[in-house]
């Protein structure tokens, strides 16, 4: 089984390119930067995040595009995938990348600035709410259902 789950923030704007041919596909790169849980005691000053290439394909490309920006904290689920290349100087370069799958905002826009990120927002819905057409909170904390929802509510 090839599965990763990753959280971390953006350390750019993602890179969009459309594939040539009848249908342009989108493929988005970018760089996630994701803490490490433990900071060396022999060198405090060691690296403490990772840095991970992200590819996106297709509707998940595009929504990599439209929404993910530099400084948002969002979670990918995906598959590691390797490859290599012949460089300008005939070196051969291995690659390691995480193809994403699903990419989901891990904090609300309130709570991380001005990033345009959404709670728990999904790149597999194909669909970002604006906040005044999300429900507001109710009191308690929940989501207030809008009238007329709940008949698509799956658990009545």
């Amino acid at each position: 089984m090839n599965k990763v789950i990753l959280m971390g923030r953006l350390t750019r704007d993602p890179e969009v390119r459309y594939t040539q041919g009848e249908s342009n596909t989108a493929v988005a790169r970018y760089t996630l930067a994701v803490d490490r849980r433990f900071q060396r005691r022999d060198n405090p000053d060691a690296q403490t995040a990772d840095f991970i290439g992200i590819v996106a394909f297709g509707k998940a490309g595009e929504f990599a595009e439209k929404y993910l920006k530099k400084g948002t904290k969002v979670v990918v689920t995906g598959r590691i995938q390797t490859g290599s290349y012949t460089n300008k100087d005939g070196q051969k370069v291995y690659t390691t990348d995480v193809v994403a799958e699903d990419q989901e905002f891990a904090e609300s826009k309130n709570s991380s600035g001005n990033n345009g990120g959404y709670e728990s927002h999904s790149s597999n819905s194909g669909f970002a709410p604006s906040n005044d057409e999300r429900p507001a909170a109710a009191g308690d904390g929940f989501m207030n259902i809008p009238d007329g929802i709940d008949e698509e509510l799956p658990f009545n």
